[in-house]
């Protein structure tokens, strides 16, 4: 009996023991069981965090990407009714370099304002030179973006407004009060004199009107108050260069320097502009005319195409051949197409007067001053 004994006891535990051992595994691998409240599936976990989507650079911060490089680098943004505009990349502390001024049949462009309450009623805003910003304005940046808001008026208006702009033509300087001996003393502006000019201007709050802007008030299609006025110098001379101009400089008046090329165009302040007063055209012939007077049209093209390539060596782009300044104010026709031909648009003269709508552009008239003209007078001339 002994010999037919069952040991069904080691048997069951061996099974037991597999049922856990599967239920381990099946638990490990998740195949089998209830699923973990506390673990998502992954379906529900990317349904439920997309992945986020880039924002779009707007106009101004891709035009900032693109010149990251480009220290005080600033994006300026426009406003203004009726015109869409790119942003223009301008240089923080520096002056404004061709501000757009748009053109619409009809309407009269009346400047740019950081303040759009002074854009929207141009009665008040397009007729106060404190407030608009233009070419003679440093660029004042934040986080290196700026806004300006645009202002329009009509034609008409302009027109009403009567402007007489005079461009004042300065040459030498001196420090001594009486003044230089010689028959150059009537070009030498006594330095203390200059100074109290410049600062009249900047007391009295005239508007210092761009090249471009000249040229499209004269076309009628800016709006430019009477109380404005550009200034000049001609030759670069070294007592314009270490006396005068500096002046510029410290009471922010912007000025224009006429320079002779082949002297060397060299950059001056940020409140100079540099312009030309052609290359190598400022000797007279026998006839006692300038270069200009007797040299053929390709030949005075090829001199000022020359001058613009200098000015664009220091930094002068666009401006490079906006304006001149004819060496002892001789022209004729012929010099005028050498201008057209070389890609200039505008020329000073000497000639007395005030630039108004509708004035011949390569022709402008200037106001001259001469030794001894203190505040008195220059408020004579240009109010």
């Amino acid at each position: 009996m002994g010999s037919t004994r069952t040991h069904r006891t080691p048997i069951t535990r061996v099974w037991a023991l597999g049922l856990l051992l599967g239920a381990a595994v099946t638990g490990l691998s998740g195949c089998a069981g209830p699923a973990d409240p506390q673990t998502p599936d992954a379906a529900e976990t990317s349904a439920a965090s997309p992945t986020p989507t880039a924002t779009p650079q707007s106009a101004a911060e891709k035009l900032l990407a693109d010149n990251a490089a480009t220290p005080g680098a600033c994006a300026v943004s426009f406003v203004l009714d009726g015109t869409t505009l790119d942003p223009q990349l301008q240089l923080q502390d520096r002056l404004y370099d061709h501000l757009p001024i748009p053109r619409q049949d009809g309407r009269a462009f009346a400047g740019w304002y950081g303040d759009p309450a002074a854009a929207a009623d141009p009665t008040t805003g397009a007729g106060n030179p404190a407030v608009r910003i233009n070419g003679s304005d440093l660029v004042l940046c934040t986080d290196h973006q700026a806004t300006l808001y645009g202002a329009w008026t009509t034609p008409a208006a302009a027109a009403a407004a009567k402007a007489r702009v005079p461009i004042l033509m300065y040459h030498q300087f001196t420090d001594k009060p009486g003044g230089e001996d010689g028959w150059l003393r009537g070009n030498y502006t006594y330095i203390e004199d200059y100074r109290s000019h410049m600062q009249y201007i900047n007391d009295q709050a005239f508007y210092l009107p761009t090249w471009d802007e000249l040229s499209a008030f004269i076309d009628g299609a800016l709006y430019l108050p009477d109380h404005s006025v550009i200034v000049t110098d001609d030759d670069a001379d070294p007592t314009w260069l270490t006396m005068a101009s500096p002046i510029n400089e410290q009471l922010q008046v912007m000025a224009t320097s006429f320079d002779i090329t082949v002297d060397g165009a060299a950059p001056q302040n940020r409140f100079i502009l540099p312009r030309s007063h052609t290359n190598a055209m400022h000797t007279a012939r026998a006839n006692g005319k300038g270069q200009m007077a007797n040299l053929s049209a390709a030949e005075i093209a090829a001199d000022m195409t020359a001058s613009a390539g200098a000015l664009r060596g220091i930094g002068v782009t666009a401006g490079a051949t906006e304006i001149m300044a004819y060496p002892y104010g001789h022209t004729n026709d012929t010099a005028k197409e050498g201008l057209r031909e070389a890609g200039f648009e505008m020329a000073r003269t000497i000639e007395q007067g005030y630039v108004e709508i509708g004035s011949e552009k390569l022709a402008l008239p200037c106001i001259r001053i001469n030794y001894g003209m203190g505040v008195a007078d220059l408020k004579d001339q240009i109010g």
